[in-house]
């Protein structure tokens, strides 16, 4: 295959050798096609240089993907400006200190449970953290936890599945839970919860209230965000430790260590595959002639591992350049949410650690690897000591 791909279709992503290996499948593209056009994903963005080129150039590369409202990721400044700085302060540095100690709770008490044994660590760890924390830090109900457990399960197959109608059933049945809670609080008056959903919906935006399809999307954007790369993340970041029990020992012993090496983990296998952008207009890129209106995927998973940039992908260096790591974005739309993630993985993390004295991959259990749309596994086992 040649370096500019002539070819009506370069690749299809949804190919089942790509899904059974998708990091490994992502490495071959990024040498042989580095932007490359399928049906499925349209055109696919593989290096770093061309991703950070389209995240930086918001005038060429729209985020406005979409027909629905999406806030603040499918907006563009100054729409998008309005909406980041009202965002933002939920994430600041006083509201990461106030929710720390809930979110440690969850985390110790989920892991303090475990006992001795073989574990599902993504059944039994990374997918009730995730959900825990998001309704902790929303302050939701836990009778919504199984009905997002479930939600989670139905947005996966109709995102891959690409069936239009299962998708809009879909995302009106999260509208329907959210619009819920949001007309909940506005009954309750000043009796309703001081909480993060109750601030939300007395915001304002240009001098206006949020309207309920904006704040349904903010609830959205987050729930979606937090529910699946956060479990992504725990189930990738435990495999990788389990596979090397030195690292595990020195984290254990200097905790402090982790944050960068979560995130330089992270790097070496992304939570999260892609982000979707559409061409204003007729651009080069890559060798690639794109028309206005044409779509791009940025793929974080190949990107994050481009060898231009970080030498051999898979070397473990936590005290690399951090702004080279793309695991957040970069740009204006660079993830509000990162320093709740960031606390949230250490935190987890911590917990894992310290409550063991080691945990390896289970003998003669092979990890499920998870496919597209998702990241990281299914199910992983462990053993912990």
């Amino acid at each position: 295959m040649s370096q500019v791909c002539p070819h009506a279709y370069d690749w299809d992503p949804r190919d089942e050798q790509t899904l059974q290996d998708q990091i490994a499948a992502y490495d071959t593209m990024r040498k042989q096609c580095p932007v490359a056009h399928s049906e499925y994903l349209h055109w696919s963005v593989f290096r770093h240089a061309e991703a950070v080129r389209i995240l930086n150039d918001h005038e060429t590369f729209s985020s406005q993907v979409s027909s629905h409202v999406s806030v603040p990721n499918g907006m563009d400044p100054p729409e998008h400006t309005s909406f980041r700085q009202l965002i933002e302060p939920y994430f600041g540095p006083e509201a990461m200190a106030d929710f720390k100690p809930a979110c440690e709770a969850i985390a110790q008490n989920l892991v303090g449970n475990l006992g001795l044994g073989p574990i599902d660590i993504m059944a039994q760890v990374a997918h009730p953290y995730a959900l825990e924390v998001q309704c902790a830090f929303m302050g939701w109900p836990t009778t919504l936890h199984q009905p997002l457990r479930n939600w989670i399960r139905k947005n996966h197959e109709a995102t891959l599945s690409k069936d239009r109608a299962a998708i809009s059933r879909v995302a009106q049945e999260f509208d329907g839970y959210m619009l819920t809670l949001i007309n909940e609080r506005r009954r309750a008056g000043a009796q309703a919860p001081d909480d993060t959903t109750t601030r939300l919906t007395h915001e304002q935006v240009n001098g206006r209230p949020l309207s309920d399809p904006e704040l349904i999307s903010i609830l959205r954007n987050w729930t979606v965000g937090e529910l699946s790369t956060i479990a992504a993340s725990v189930g990738i970041l435990a495999h990788y430790l389990a596979a090397r029990p030195a690292l595990q020992d020195q984290l254990r012993a200097k905790p402090e260590l982790l944050p960068p090496a979560i995130d330089e983990i992270l790097r070496i296998h992304a939570p999260l595959i892609a982000n979707r952008r559409i061409a204003t207009r007729p651009v080069a890129l890559g060798g690639r002639h794109l028309e206005a209106g044409d779509r791009i995927s940025i793929l974080w998973a190949s990107a994050n591992r481009d060898e231009t940039v970080f030498g051999d992908p898979d070397e473990f260096h936590p005290d690399r350049d951090s702004s080279l790591n793309l695991l957040y974005g970069a740009g204006i739309h660079v993830c509000p949410g990162a320093p709740l993630a960031r606390m949230e993985l250490k935190l987890i993390m911590e917990s894992l650690l310290a409550c063991t004295q080691r945990f390896e991959l289970a003998s003669g259990q092979v990890p499920v690897r998870a496919r597209y749309p998702g990241s990281g596994y299914t199910s992983l086992i462990l053993q912990v000591f």
